[in-house]
């Protein structure tokens, strides 16, 4: 990603432009996602990606929020199971998604195979 100020629009070497009236902001080349765009295709193509993310947040969240009233638990005990859980959110977001994969390519498919014939 190149980034550029400039008084007109320039041409950057990917194909990307600078607006004069956004100075130093990166503009999209035409037939290119925004990032928002991007990130909601990708979204719809995995949808399990974002859940796992936000199970990690929400641990992680929480974990901190509950920081004050751990009690004689030590800090790298408390850091550790902080760890675990958010790492369990998206082992679990992965193995879903694997699941998910797997039905709808083999069940779904098979079933859809048999109607048709």
């Amino acid at each position: 990603m190149v980034w550029a100020e400039a008084s007109e629009p320039q041409l950057l070497t990917s194909g990307a432009r600078i607006m004069s009236a956004n100075k130093g902001c990166w503009v999209p080349p035409e037939g290119e996602d925004s990032v928002s765009q991007k990130f909601l295709r990708k979204t719809r193509e995995s949808p399990l990606v974002p859940i796992g993310l936000g199970g990690c947040l929400a641990v992680a969240v929480y974990r901190i929020y509950r920081l004050k009233a751990r009690g004689s638990t030590k800090m790298s005990i408390h850091l550790i199971h902080t760890r675990v859980a958010a790492q369990a959110c998206a082992v679990g977001a992965v193995m879903l998604g694997a699941v998910y994969t797997m039905y709808r390519d083999y069940i779904k498919r098979t079933a859809q195979d048999d109607g048709e014939k």
